[in-house]
């Protein structure tokens, strides 16, 4: 049995087997794998009896599942008009600055993936980012570069 559908059947056991079980079960391979790839993509829909192309459009359109390899840190930048009236093109500024690279591209090192992303759920402290699964809201430029400088830190550890 691979990896995959051990993953799968784990899950499966808690949500079934259905096409409602789709989310969960890719949710549960990235968090073990930290990227969906084409073949983890194709096993899931084979296990689930759905088509392929169900399975890579639900992975698409979820902005915090990965289909593409990504840097160790994914740099979520919210990008919705609150948090471009509270400065978030500035600190989007800052970040490509800072780290040499656009929305959508990872630094050469492998540190870092920037990208930008729907509501994050904290407006009301914009601007906000997620670095991986961590908020930082209320962000400056003097924050970015302590955030940014922080992470590089202990990604050389």
């Amino acid at each position: 049995m691979s990896p995959i559908q051990e993953i799968i059947q784990k899950v499966s056991a808690s949500h079934g087997t259905e096409r409602e079980s789709l989310l969960p079960i890719l949710q549960a391979i990235y968090a073990k794998n930290h990227i969906l790839t084409e073949e983890d993509m194709i096993e899931v829909a084979r296990e689930l009896d759905i088509s392929a192309a169900h399975v890579y459009g639900t992975a698409t359109f979820y902005s915090f599942l990965e289909t593409q390899q990504s840097g160790k840190y994914i740099i979520r930048l919210c990008r919705t008009i609150t948090c471009m009236m509270h400065g978030k093109n500035i600190i989007l500024q800052e970040l490509e600055r800072l780290l040499k690279i656009k929305p959508g591209q990872t630094t050469p090192d492998g540190i870092f993936t920037l990208t930008e992303t729907n509501c994050l759920g904290q407006c009301h402290k914009g601007p906000a980012m997620l670095v991986n699964d961590t908020p930082h809201t209320d962000l400056t430029p003097e924050s970015i570069r302590e955030i940014i400088d922080k992470y590089r830190r202990e990604a050389l550890q």
